[in-house]
């Protein structure tokens, strides 16, 4: 297929069609480009149109591009995990209230290899049935909404890449005193690879989720607006600032993890190193006293009204989306539970 001009595209997009090379392709596919992040669907982020291979729907798709991962991860079981990842943290970056509309996981209904790794790399989506097709406004809504959604998920796929391979080698020298040169300037959360414990039995894996949720949410941080610090804040998991804010105000985040669906202890555990780090490292001291964030990976119940009575806001993950309490919304970090 030519290229298009016949579509209602958001100002500046280009389109092109993709109907396979040598062979039909089984799931045929429209691509749209933003030519400032990617024009073409090679590498970068882009939009699709991509036809089920029994072709009754049609899935507008935020992609990625594969070509330089599949040097990386020849293996396709390998190759689709790692697009899923990158999908996951790159959702952190969507507005709330666009993020949930957009949640769909596309199915091609295909066994070759290409459309299961769309499938594993859909960033956003949302399905169409070829005989029940909204009207053509109404597709040009969705398609202006995806384009904001790329724009949000390139932001953080250009901050994400900023972030050092833990295979790299990583030289760091003292700081002179001069101002930031970027938001992750001083973010570097700890190794999330699994790691092994010994316990009775034999050795057994564990994941560190502890650090996947820092991570994950000081990269959704930036999007907000906000500089994620990690260096040089031990014992606290992390702090924030606001950048066209005082270097004053601070929110002091403390990251638990839920386990066995039993928020109490988290939550336990949360408010008394919050309060704790508070009187301790901030008023002892004669700093500005913080504001205080409890940051969990998943709801927490009554616990999050408990903790806004105690001056503590809340913010937990919730199916690809940051949800949280209400002083939380009112600081554009989470969308209202």
């Amino acid at each position: 297929m030519s290229r298009r001009d016949d579509l209602p595209l958001p100002p500046g997009f280009t389109a092109d069609g993709h109907g396979g090379q040598g062979t039909a392709s089984s799931t045929p596919w429209i691509g749209v480009y933003d030519p400032a992040i990617s024009a073409e669907p090679h590498n970068g982020l882009y939009l699709a149109y991509i036809f089920s291979a029994d072709l009754r729907a049609v899935t507008l798709t935020l992609q990625q591009g594969m070509t330089g991962l599949i040097k990386r991860f020849p293996k396709r079981p390998a190759l689709r995990d790692e697009l899923a990842r990158r999908a996951k943290r790159l959702r952190g970056a969507f507005p709330p209230g666009l993020a949930s509309e957009w949640m769909h996981q596309p199915s091609f209904y295909a066994k070759e290899w290409r459309p299961r790794a769309y499938e594993a790399g859909s960033v956003a989506a949302r399905r169409y049935e070829i005989a029940r097709l909204p009207s053509e406004v109404s597709l040009a809504e969705d398609l202006l909404e995806a384009s904001k959604l790329l724009r949000d998920a390139a932001a953080a796929q250009r901050l994400y890449l900023q972030m050092p391979d833990p295979a790299d080698l990583i030289v760091e020298y003292p700081g002179d005193g001069h101002s930031l040169e970027g938001p992750l300037d001083r973010f570097h959360p700890k190794d999330s690879s699994e790691y092994y414990v010994h316990v009775t039995g034999g050795r057994r894996p564990r994941r560190r989720l502890h650090e996947d949720l820092i991570q994950d949410f000081g990269h959704h941080a930036v999007t907000c607006g906000y500089t994620p610090i990690t260096d040089g804040v031990h014992p606290r998991d992390l702090i924030l600032c606001r950048r066209e804010v005082s270097r004053e105000s601070t929110w002091l985040v403390e990251a638990k993890v839920v386990r066995n669906g039993n928020p109490t202890a988290a939550v336990r555990e949360a408010v008394g190193q919050l309060f704790e780090y508070s009187y301790l490292i901030y008023r002892k001291r004669g700093e500005p006293k913080p504001h205080l964030l409890a940051l969990f990976t998943e709801g927490i119940g009554v616990y999050e009204e408990y903790l806004e009575d105690h001056g503590v806001a809340s913010v937990w993950q919730d199916e690809g989306e940051w949800r949280g309490s209400e002083t939380a919304t009112s600081w554009g970090l989470a969308r209202k539970n």
